[in-house]
């Protein structure tokens, strides 16, 4: 997965907050878009859009953002970065039995999930699907056990990348039908009618859909929240055979010979780019 796109009505806020708490680095600041990330690579790209109004409620768009971290002391230090510099942003937290989340929103809604994962050879699988699970997890005790005084003292350093993108869709099926059957990844797992998990590379899931606030959703109205997410694929010659794909299946793309652009059914913009 690569960077998410957000269009924000206060970027100054939001800069703040995925910096100063959620331990991201400002990459780049040019008059309506800042990018923030890990070393080079951008995971949240911020636009400028004070015009727009706040997305409706239940309807499609972000779920979450999922930020990877390669160790539990790195998750523990962005945990602790964003519970103290903003606790009421806090919303949960879970094992999953493959990794280790911590759930937020940032301070226009946004959904945030900060996550470690097992290492593969602890993930359990039958018959295609991951096994994953909700357990209790202790947020207070997770940083007890993982924060560093380094880590503390330099929340940012360490690599950290998308993991993986969570939206809010109308229907699970149709979802289905598009993600799985048209754009090509595998499903992992299901919550019955109500969540759907997909991968490409034997990944846990490198998006997901689910309907829990969103049932019945139809296409988003332009507004504030879910600019565009992108899938990064190893080269051009992948784009073109994709475009040739969701060609086939009728889906209108936005194809330059660079990336390939198009609306999954709810009109939440995919951009597929080499890295």
């Amino acid at each position: 997965m690569g960077a998410v796109t957000l269009r924000v009505g206060n970027l100054d806020a939001m800069i703040a907050y995925y910096r100063d708490a959620a331990t991201l680095t400002l990459l780049s600041h040019d008059g309506p878009i800042a990018v923030l990330g890990r070393g080079s690579t951008p995971i949240v790209i911020l636009q400028h859009a004070p015009e727009l109004a706040a997305a409706e409620p239940r309807s499609s768009g972000l779920f979450h953002t999922a930020i990877l971290f390669e160790t539990q002391a790195q998750l523990a230090a962005a945990v602790y970065s964003v519970g103290t510099t903003h606790p009421g942003s806090f919303t949960g937290s879970a094992d999953h039995l493959v990794s280790q989340a911590f759930y937020f929103n940032d301070p226009e809604g946004n959904g945030i999930e900060l996550y470690w994962d097992r290492d593969r050879t602890e993930w359990s699988w039958t018959h295609g699907q991951v096994e994953m699970a909700t357990l209790y997890l202790d947020p207070n005790a997770f940083i007890g056990e993982h924060l560093t005084r380094d880590g503390q003292a330099h929340p940012s350093t360490g690599t950290a990348i998308v993991g993986h993108v969570h939206l809010s869709v109308g229907d699970v099926a149709t979802a289905r039908e598009f993600y799985v059957d048209r754009l090509g990844f595998e499903a992992t797992a299901s919550l019955g009618g109500s969540a759907l998990f997909v991968s490409a590379g034997g990944y846990h899931h490198h998006m997901a859909m689910n309907t829990w606030n969103s049932t019945g959703s139809g296409r988003r109205r332009l507004a504030l929240g879910l600019g565009e997410v992108d899938i990064i694929l190893p080269g051009t010659d992948d784009i073109g055979a994709l475009n040739e794909r969701m060609s086939h299946f009728g889906v209108q793309t936005r194809h330059d010979g660079q990336t390939l652009g198009f609306d999954d059914p709810w009109g939440n913009q995919i951009v597929v780019r080499t890295k």
